[in-house]
């Protein structure tokens, strides 16, 4: 959904009829800003900036998309009247809420891999019709997309794998139809179907839920027989577990917990005294 679309969707949902508070009293400008109360990497500001293109208000930034922010520091200022900006409140928190706590945890797996060379992926398990907006968040956080959607790339997963009586004819077939760019993924949940699968072409091969002596044999086998192949591993992999998955010679970790783990950091609006 195009970015303009989503912020009057958001607004639209939490305003419904009308603010009942705008209906009264007097209207006066006022500057509100967001506050953090934890810990935290930010992320929503692509998002947020398209609220003072739609309403009648002023943003003012004290932080970046990626930024890493600590508890107490005032995130952005916004200008404008009471009425407009009290209507926006929880539709701008919770774009900054949700989008930052994905970031701030995608960082900590991010931040778990430096120096291992091994990329952080993140998966298709995400909010029906937030994906993008999801997806964006765990770029800000130091994550790389797996793939958007299913034209992305051709995964073949257990459940497709069940489907398909011939897989090496299947593959066949598909290399004469998809676009050149395109690759081919096969998930893999033993080292014989790993190799099976390199030997019929995959671009990439998913190890799933494999245990680190597997993912070294594979990884070894890779190594040794088609090296242009890319390996990755993915299952339950967690903050405790990233580092010695990393280390079996993968070349990325895919995990969705950096989106549908990640719980709500501290953050809230104020109005300037």
């Amino acid at each position: 959904m195009h970015k303009e679309s989503f912020i009057r969707s958001t607004v639209a949902e939490d305003i419904g009829r009308g603010d009942l508070f705008s209906f009264f009293g007097e209207t006066k400008n006022v500057t509100a800003y967001i506050l953090s109360k934890s810990n935290g990497v930010f992320a929503g500001r692509e998002y947020v900036e398209v609220f003072s293109k739609l309403y009648p208000v002023d943003i003012k930034w004290n932080i970046d998309d990626g930024e890493e922010f600590i508890s107490g520091k005032k995130l952005l200022f916004i200008k404008g009247d009471n009425k407009t900006i009290l209507a926006l409140e929880r539709s701008i928190l919770n774009i900054v809420l949700h989008a930052s706590s994905i970031a701030t945890l995608t960082s900590k797996y991010a931040k778990a891999l430096d120096g291992s060379g091994v990329k952080l992926l993140d998966t298709r398990k995400t909010r029906p019709m937030l994906r993008v907006f999801e997806k964006y968040a765990v770029r800000c956080g130091g994550g790389i997309n797996h793939r958007m959607g299913l034209d992305d790339a051709l995964m073949l997963k257990d459940t497709h794998l069940a489907t398909i009586d011939d897989l090496p004819n299947y593959i066949k077939q598909a290399r004469k139809s998809i676009p050149f760019t395109t690759a081919i993924e096969i998930e893999c949940e033993s080292i014989e179907m790993a190799q099976k699968a390199m030997e019929l072409g995959a671009d990439i091969v998913m190890c799933d839920n494999m245990s680190i002596e597997q993912m070294k044999k594979v990884a070894g086998f890779r190594n040794d027989k088609y090296p242009h192949v890319l390996l990755e591993a993915s299952g339950n992999i967690t903050l405790d577990t990233i580092k010695e998955v990393a280390s079996s010679g993968v070349d990325a970790v895919s995990t969705g917990s950096i989106i549908h783990q990640a719980n709500w950091i501290d953050l809230s609006m104020k109005i300037e005294s």
